[in-house]
């Protein structure tokens, strides 16, 4: 058993020691030893290692915090310090919901930009897991030919990976709803995959539920809350989180649920205008701003239902349609450097007249529904 010491003078944090299981690409490091790594896959790494080495540095130094970008899932991105002691906690509760020891045979294919690549990280330190690299990518299993225990994906490297998931003992899909096609896919997996729940803000996920158990009598499967979880719901009946090993804050989230029982609720939906496309959380407002910039006409962005992703990028413009103005606005769009390639949208729908509000501002569901339909 593990022993962690915890100094609160001077903000200080007495990293623990590696646990003596813990190995990363086959060989296990101490602490000193980790120093050295992080710092070679910083000076010589691939863009992905040198993420990885960052957080390494960070973890290792004597501070109580660690500076983790937020995805967006709760407002727009920002910076959020979270403590160290936390992020071990929620490593034990991960242990013991899943059942993963120490040697657990397990695979980081997940950007360490967020919090779901750093947690693979202290997991495998804090308890002993066998852990191996890969590179981010949609296919992450393409280059794997060795079984793990365990691994940790998004929905859209799960979709593109279904071929290859004997290779994997227990997964978690996380940054995103998994899709019903998905969910019918995974059903005569061996594999025993997990959809996840949570965010930055609770450290990775705070509950989770078996996509593909043997005997399914449930007909909407519930998540199912991690050890020391408490939830609730506030006047929107929005999920309300309160976890003291993993923040501060009482967390109240935009997610409509509705509870079962204490340790038990269902997903409902969101009910702000983030759009989750493949675990990429978009903000309209933010796309909008940018397409603005080479469209004059109104516009606005949504998400629509899709296999894949989740939810595809849409865009809506006020104008009539005609086959020269749409292929000279995707080839606008495509060379708008502001532009991320996740911001860029996979339709486009002229409308000669969006319908509007009584205060006169766009309908959008009314707008989309007369196009739809």
């Amino acid at each position: 058993m593990l022993t962690y010491w915890f100094e609160d003078m001077a903000n200080k944090y007495k990293v623990p020691e590696t646990h003596p299981d813990f190995k990363l690409n086959k060989t296990h490091f101490s602490n000193a030893e980790l120093h050295q790594v992080a710092y070679s896959f910083i000076k010589e790494g691939e863009a992905y290692e040198e993420k990885i080495g960052a957080f390494l540095l960070d973890w290792l130094k004597p501070s109580a915090y660690v500076e983790v970008k937020t995805s967006g899932s709760t407002g727009e991105p920002k910076i959020i310090k979270i403590k160290k002691e936390y992020m071990v906690n929620s490593a034990m509760a991960t242990s013991r919901f899943f059942d993963l020891p120490a040697n657990t045979t397990a695979l980081l294919c997940l950007p360490a930009t967020y919090i779901a690549g750093k947690m693979m990280l202290v997991r495998a330190m804090v308890l002993g897991w066998h852990l191996d690299i890969v590179p981010p990518s949609s296919t992450p299993l393409d280059q794997v030919f060795k079984r793990y225990d365990f691994c940790a994906v998004t929905p859209f490297q799960l979709d593109n990976s279904i071929g290859r998931m004997h290779l994997i003992g227990k997964l978690i899909v996380g940054g995103g709803a998994v899709s019903p096609k998905l969910q019918k896919m995974v059903k005569e997996l061996d594999t025993r995959v997990y959809e996840t729940y949570g965010m930055t803000e609770t450290v990775t996920h705070i509950a989770a539920k078996l996509l593909n158990p043997k005997v399914d009598k449930e007909k909407v499967r519930p998540f199912k809350v991690l050890p020391d979880i408490q939830i609730s719901q506030d006047d929107r009946d929005c999920l309300v989180i309160k976890a003291p090993q993993l923040s501060e804050e009482i967390i109240t989230t935009n997610d409509v649920v509705e509870i079962l029982t204490y340790k038990k609720f269902v997903w409902k939906g969101r009910i702000d205008h983030v759009i989750n496309s493949g675990g990429i959380k978009l903000h309209p407002e933010q796309i909008e701003k940018k397409l603005s910039k080479i469209i004059d006409q109104r516009l606005f962005v949504t998400g629509m239902e899709d296999d894949a992703l989740g939810e595809m990028l849409v865009l809506f413009v006020e104008n009539e349609f005609s086959e020269d103005l749409l292929q000279q606005l995707k080839s606008e769009i495509k060379t708008l450097k502001s532009l991320d390639k996740f911001e860029q949208p996979k339709k486009i729908y002229f409308i000669e007249k969006f319908e509007e509000t009584h205060t006169g501002k766009i309908h959008r569901a009314n707008t989309i529904k007369s196009k739809v339909d």
